[in-house]
């Protein structure tokens, strides 16, 4: 009799965790919806396919970024330094292949050799940022705020402050293109967190992600190679933040020397707001994702209200505050 009104509570137990999970990744829905609701309040344009779309297209690189972040945020890490690569990747590869009238080298090269070259660069620095700090053990804020601030100067000193322009087609094609009346570049972003999600929640390394993130030492006592999942968790990230910067650089037809600039304090803002841990080891894609859907409303709301740019940052600080006080109620109710 004890036994089965244990296994009740436990069962209890369970279910309340489950369900206190969902009101977690769930929680910005609410807020999404009173910012549909000022937006078409706001302008008769917003609740438009076209301004949908323009909304996609925005936050599709951002999206790309929050994949990465999150992904090494989970297994109780950071890195300052994907707002560099988001730079500096597509700015090297097009730089390589585009004429010297665009502020290029002139090689005429494959626009496919471009695109290799800003996917390699993020995937490498992505693996050394890994092995410095899993490795080596570097403290990851300071290693990656180095990194950053490295990658800024070397983006800037490549093109003397000048911007890339005139890239070919194939270069941009991921930033400009439509599938079906919608941005590739939402498609491409929608599809990553749906792999991600997927990943984590049903394949073996992401199930290691999470035991990383909760407990280092139990899950290398698990079994689990933490060295190498780390790492690899890294290189990931750091391509994903290439593939977001391409993105941005096709949907503005330019790669600036500023491409990136502040990028990593919106990047962190989705996550956190999304519920994901800074500590590691909790939160999920979904979460996330509502992050980047909720800042990307909330940046064209005060477009179309005709708010100055420089409240933009303010806002966002001001969302961060107000997830984090959500996160401790959160907290509280779940102790």
């Amino acid at each position: 009799m004890d036994s089965a009104v244990d296994r009740g509570h436990g069962r209890s137990r369970s279910s309340g965790r489950v369900v206190l999970r969902w009101l977690r990744e769930l929680a910005l829905l609410p807020a999404i919806a009173v910012l549909i609701v000022v937006g078409i309040a706001s302008s008769p344009a917003f609740f438009k396919t076209a301004n949908f779309s323009n909304i996609a297209q925005g936050s599709a690189a951002l999206g790309m970024v929050v994949v990465a972040e999150t992904l090494i945020l989970l297994t109780g890490s950071f890195d300052l330094s994907l707002q560099s690569i988001y730079g500096l990747a597509p700015l090297v590869g097009a730089w390589l292949i585009v004429s010297p009238d665009g502020h290029g080298l002139g090689t005429e090269w494959s626009p496919a050799i471009g695109i290799l070259v800003a996917l390699a660069i993020g995937a490498a620095v992505g693996l050394f940022n890994g092995v410095m700090i899993v490795k080596l053990r570097f403290n990851a804020f300071i290693f990656t705020l180095a990194m950053l601030i490295l990658l800024a100067g070397i983006q800037q000193g490549i093109v003397s402050g000048q911007s890339v322009y005139d890239m070919p087609r194939a270069y941009t094609y991921l930033g400009s293109a439509y599938w079906f009346g919608f941005p590739v570049s939402a498609w491409v972003t929608i599809a990553v967190f749906l792999v991600a999600g997927l990943l984590l929640r049903y394949h073996r390394t992401g199930r290691a992600v999470y035991a990383i993130g909760g407990n280092v030492e139990a899950a290398r006592a698990a079994g689990i190679k933490v060295d190498r999942v780390r790492i690899g968790v890294f290189c990931v990230a750091g391509l994903l933040a290439a593939v977001g910067g391409l993105m941005t650089a096709g949907q503005v037809l330019t790669v600036t020397a500023n491409q990136g600039n502040n990028l990593i304090f919106t990047v962190f803002a989705a996550a956190v707001i999304g519920g994901i841990a800074l500590e590691g080891g909790r939160g999920r894609m979904l979460g996330a994702f509502t992050g980047v859907v909720l800042l990307g409303l909330v940046n064209n709301v005060l477009v179309l209200r005709n708010t100055s740019t420089f409240w933009i940052d303010a806002v966002n600080g001001a969302i961060i505050l107000i997830a984090l006080a959500l996160a401790r109620v959160v907290a509280m109710v779940r102790a």
